[in-house]
Parts: C-alpha cells; structure tokens; sequence
C-alpha cells in the first residue's frame, strides 16, 4: 500500500503488541519528525514511554538517541528535540563561514591539481566539528543503558554502514535475551551506544566524514540498508510506528523540469533515494509477509507485523524553496557551485540541507498538523487496537 489517505477505527486485539517507533534518515527533514513527536506528547494520555523499542537512522538516529536516554521522561525527551530543532542554525551543523569555505575550496583544488601529492583529498565535503559539539552537549548516551537497566525501553538500535564490509550494521543495547543477527546484508550487533555511533549513523557519504568504531569505518546508516524495518522486527516488535520525510508523490530530480540536472539536483535526488526508497519497498515487503500469514497462521517464524506510516502532506523541498533568504550566505554559494539553484521552487538538495531555524520551525508544524489530524490512528496504533482505513488523514499509512 504507497502513502494515501487513510485513518483508523479501533477494532480491539486480543494482547498489547510490543510497539516500536523508526526514526528514517533525511537531514535537515528530520524536523518533520520532531513535529509528529510533539503532537504524539498530547496525544497519548501515559506519562511512561509509548515505545518499547526505538531505531533510528542517519538523522533519525540523533533523536533516537535522546528518546532512548529520556524514556523515563520521554516528554522532557520530546520537549529537549524541539527546543533544538526549533532554534537551530548550520553554522550548529557544519562550518559555512567563508574562511573555511575557501580553505576548503583551495584544498579540494590542489589536491586535484597535484593528483594528491602536495595534498591527500579531504575526507569529506563539509566540516562538522560543530555537529559533534552539539551532539555531545545535548545528548548523554549513558542513559539509554539506565532506560534499559530501569525497565523503561526493551531496546534501542543506531543503523550505520561499514565501509570494509559493505553491510548495514544495527547496533543496538537492550535486554538480556535479545540476541544478535545476521542477515544477508544485514546484522545486528550489541553494542553500548556512544557519541561514535550517533556520528556514524549521520555521516552522509561524500558530505561528512566516515567514523571508525573499532577497526572499521562506518558511514550513514542508510547506505546499503535494504530492509529499514527490519532491527524494529528482530528486537521483538509487533508494530511499527514510522515517521518518514517523504511527501507522497515526491520522488523525481523536480517538479515539471525537463533541463539538464545539475550535479547539485542529482545529489538531492541521490539523498532522496538514500532515505526513502528502502522504506516504501520494505513496507512492500511486510506487506506480502502479512498477507502469507494470514493465509498460513500456522507458518513458523512467522508472525504478522503492523505499520503505520506518518509522512509530510506537503513536499518539503516547496517548504524550503520558501526560506533560502534564511541560510547563511556561504551555503548558497555552495548551493550555486553545485548547480542546486536554490531560488528554484522543489529543489531537493536544499530541503535536507537547511538546518535553519524558519525552515525547521515550519516542518517541525507541518509535522504537529499531520500528527494531530491522525490522532484517531495513532491513539489506536499505540494502544494495540486494529487499525481500518479510512480516507480522512492524509500522510498515514496503515498495514495490518
């Protein structure tokens, strides 16, 4: 079933599943997902935390890592996301002040220029020294284990990929009888989550640099992941609550061009590709699965699995497109020497670059309006009842 209409009436199941919320990558997009988060804080009536198992990826690891810390107050967890994403500035992110701007230019230019001998390449395309920063400031990795210890979360997974094995590694702390995995690209691997593995989860390849854990390097978690889902359903959930970045039907270089895409168009629909479409073909996926369970019920290893699917009703490259006055003047240069045309309405590339105060803000509402016009699905979803659709929210997708 692709991102529609659809809403829920609860219909009671027979036990509480054990519900997980997956946190999909998408930079600067990410916000959408706080939004949704913010509206879920007045949606659901429990102080406790609604998600027994939490699994993010790239950016979505970030926030991930701040609910699994705060699920004894996962309302002050929520409360901590938005303050930041609603005051963000790139400068919070990576360097775009001109002196490192052009440092970095002058360096990329005599690498090439001497074949890497007067200089090695850089290691990546922006500096993100203050990301680094701020994630240490506002993110103590030592609580996820006291959640665990304490009871208030079965499990929490960081998705990176490893850049000497090619396979999308989940490293994930949770309770004693969870197990490692391993599948055909794919493993699960126990691990005490670190600063380390929030900074591999979000090194885009190409524009952050690759970070070692252990004796590999890894990059963005959402590299070479073919079954996003799938941590969520290994660590024992039954239903997965997913927040994507993807409007439906968004998917193309832009809307009604028919010129050369630039190189700046082909890195966002590159970055595009990376986030969201393993998601729609796992969901694809889960779907089938769903459907050969309920014609075999009595097939072992399997067991059905519930999703439920929040995206932004609004494209938000058209959301960006409406804030490039706001980004720092040396991001649009970059934006210019890459081609990405940021005055274009739809533009991709400057949709998960962005991370500006106006821009975030109004994704972070988009997100709160999308969530709150579905409250009827989530409430149920979170609740464990069965979910039917009907054509009355737009951005939810339900399969059950």
């Amino acid at each position: 079933m692709g991102p529609g209409s659809a809403s829920a009436v609860p219909v009671r199941s027979r036990r509480r599943p054990v519900v997980a919320l997956v946190l999909t990558g998408g930079g600067a997009r990410a916000a959408y997902q706080v939004g949704v988060l913010r509206a879920l804080t007045e949606i659901l009536p429990r102080a406790r935390n609604p998600f027994q198992v939490i699994v993010g990826t790239s950016a979505g690891a970030v926030a991930a890592s701040v609910l699994a810390a705060e699920a004894h107050a996962w309302r002050q967890g929520v409360a901590g996301l938005v303050r930041v994403w609603s005051n963000f500035r790139t400068p919070q992110v990576f360097y775009v002040d001109a002196p490192h701007m052009v440092r970095a230019g002058l360096h990329w230019i005599l690498a090439l220029a001497s074949g890497g001998l007067l200089l090695s390449p850089p290691k990546s395309l922006l500096e993100t020294a203050p990301l680094n920063a701020l994630l240490a400031r506002e993110i103590d990795c030592s609580g996820i284990r006291r959640s665990i210890a304490r009871g208030h979360l079965r499990a929490c997974a960081l998705c990176a990929t490893s850049y000497a094995s090619g396979q999308s590694v989940a490293f994930f702390d949770g309770v004693p009888e969870l197990s490692e995995w391993r599948r055909a690209q794919h493993v699960g691997r126990r691990s005490e989550l670190s600063q380390a593995t929030i900074r591999a989860s979000v090194a885009i390849p190409l524009l952050f640099a690759p970070v070692k854990l252990g004796q590999e390097y890894f990059g963005d978690g959402s590299m070479r992941q073919l079954n996003p889902l799938g941590p969520a359903v290994q660590l024992g959930a039954d239903r997965l609550l997913i927040l994507g970045v993807r409007s439906p039907g968004d998917g193309g270089v832009a809307a009604v061009r028919t010129s050369m895409p630039t190189p700046g168009d082909v890195l966002g629909f590159m970055l595009d590709t990376l986030f969201t479409d393993q998601l729609d073909g796992d969901l694809e996926r889960i779907e089938r699965s769903n459907e050969l369970v309920r014609a075999a019920p009595q097939a072992p290893g399997l067991r059905p699995i519930d999703t439920l699917l929040i995206s932004p009703s609004v494209d938000p490259s058209e959301i960006a497109a409406r804030h490039v006055s706001d980004m720092p003047g040396g991001l649009r240069a970059l934006l210019r020497v890459l081609g990405g045309r940021p005055e274009l309405p739809g533009h991709q590339l400057t949709s998960y670059l962005a991370f500006e105060a106006p821009y975030t803000r109004a994704l972070i509402q988009l997100g709160y309006r999308d969530a709150m016009r579905a409250r009827t699905a989530l409430r149920a979803f979170v609740a464990g009842e069965r979910l039917q659709a009907t054509p009355d929210a737009a951005g939810v997708t339900p399969i059950t």
